[in-house]
């Protein structure tokens, strides 16, 4: 990989791209750390532990800032739109048109995503509407705060669509690459302030979880990468004098066809009702402990969903957050994987090129085949994605044994494995690009 990005490095044109997806994240991290008008950071910094969810963590900001809410909007969107593609018949026309029909489809995602960003704006700024300076706290100054950090969600996804134009991959992963990336410092941090406490961890379970670390990276290679590949055979025919066909190929199909969209569905349910109770008054913890305050019924359901907590049925702890999670995993891996892969037209494919898959008629058992084998491997992803997503929470339940709360390092299998599907898809990239330009030098020489 090492060499990949050396030899890309020494090519002027890769070499600009490279500097220009820098100069782009750059950007991002710097406008990532500018507070919005009128907010008091150090009091929210206070009043608030920062912990945003893996989900937060992912496609949003610095809280408080002008870029807080990330490529959010626009990530859920896309999400949505792809759902409407699916079950709206006049956008999945729009989708078979071409380069104009993904056009218009563009078009209706940004204007989706400016009405998602005025609403999780409108709700951020409502539940740290006290967290504003003194006499900076009116109508007028929320206004400005929210209208500010949907231009800041406006301009993320403007700088990604840039970068998916003029330099190598997607934009949007690049800004949830540099998103995740910016955390590690802090996870570190975490578990290094752990160690170094007294009575609270030895050198053998910080080696424990480092393993754990390398274990997940290596895990989530081996399932960003693995595939199953199903044989073809091409058959022989004659045009004119010559003959064509008679080739043998394969089709592949991933272990991981949904991607961690799975992941990022179930915790956008989970997360759901914590970003409803953003426009509703709650009432303090300190309230709640000391028994002065009730909790809302909004807030006995984001605990009952939470990932980390237990609830209690007589002594016994139950996971339900947890549990209810990896549910989600399955059923949105299932379900976004009917609607990426269609069985029937990859066989009617097959079928006008002459294709078969050896021992398989062709037409209904062709696709039939194709189902079962797809639905095996969804059932292995849902089984990775699962294991590689509760890891985090798994270690956050052990650690707090000897650590009060357990140690969120706050970065995951979740995020992990978005950091190692970027990072592969780049090296790819740049490998295909150095191909093209070796093919081509060979060419004209």
């Amino acid at each position: 990989m090492l060499g990949v990005y050396s030899n890309a490095w020494k090519v002027k044109d890769i070499r600009r791209k490279l500097m220009y997806i820098l100069l782009v994240l750059l950007i991002f991290r710097i406008g990532a750390r500018i507070p919005v008008p009128g907010m008091d950071m150090g009091l929210l910094a206070a009043m608030m532990t920062g912990d945003q969810g893996i989900l937060g963590m992912i496609v949003g900001g610095e809280m408080g800032t002008i870029f807080a809410m990330g490529i959010g909007p626009y990530i859920t969107s896309s999400i949505i739109m792809q759902l409407l593609t699916v079950a709206i018949p006049k956008l999945e026309q729009l989708k078979k048109e071409g380069e104009e029909g993904r056009k218009k489809i563009n078009q209706i995602t940004r204007i989706l995503a400016v009405v998602m960003a005025v609403l999780q704006a409108g709700g951020t700024v409502f539940s740290q509407r006290f967290m504003f300076f003194e006499g900076y706290q009116n109508i007028f100054v929320w206004s400005v705060a929210a209208l500010t950090m949907v231009a800041g969600t406006m301009f993320i996804m403007w700088m990604s669509e840039l970068l998916t134009e003029k330099a190598i991959g997607n934009g949007a992963s690049f800004i949830i690459f540099a998103n995740i990336l910016s955390a590690l410092p802090g996870g570190v941090m975490t578990l290094y302030a752990a160690a170094s406490a007294p009575g609270l961890m030895n050198p053998i379970i910080v080696v424990a979880i480092l393993i754990i670390f390398v274990f997940v990276v290596g895990f989530a290679v081996l399932v960003q990468d693995g595939q199953r590949k199903i044989p073809v055979q091409y058959s022989k025919k004659m045009v004119g004098r010559q003959t064509y066909g008679g080739q043998s190929s394969f089709i592949p199909v991933k272990v991981n066809i949904a991607g961690v969209m799975s992941i990022i569905f179930a915790m956008a349910i989970l997360g759901f009702p914590q970003q409803i109770a953003m426009f509703f008054p709650q009432p303090a913890m300190e309230d709640i402990l000391a028994g002065i305050a009730e909790p809302t019924a909004l807030m006995r359901i984001t605990d009952f969903l939470n990932m980390t907590s237990f609830t209690y049925i007589g002594p016994v702890p139950i996971p339900f957050g947890a549990m209810i999670y990896v549910l989600l995993i399955f059923a949105f891996t299932f379900f976004y994987t009917s609607f990426a892969v269609n069985p029937v037209e990859m066989a009617e494919n097959l079928k006008k090129n002459g294709g078969f898959i050896p021992g398989i008629r062709p037409g209904k058992p062709t696709s039939d085949y194709i189902a079962r084998t797809v639905n095996r491997l969804s059932w292995i992803g849902a089984v990775f994605y699962s294991v590689i997503a509760l890891i985090p929470v798994i270690i956050e339940w052990v650690s707090g044994i000897w650590v009060p709360g357990g140690i969120a390092v706050g970065f995951g299998g979740t995020t992990l494995l978005i950091v190692v599907g970027v990072a592969l898809e780049l090296v790819k990239q740049l490998e295909s690009q150095l191909l093209m330009r070796n093919y081509k030098g060979f060419l004209n020489t």
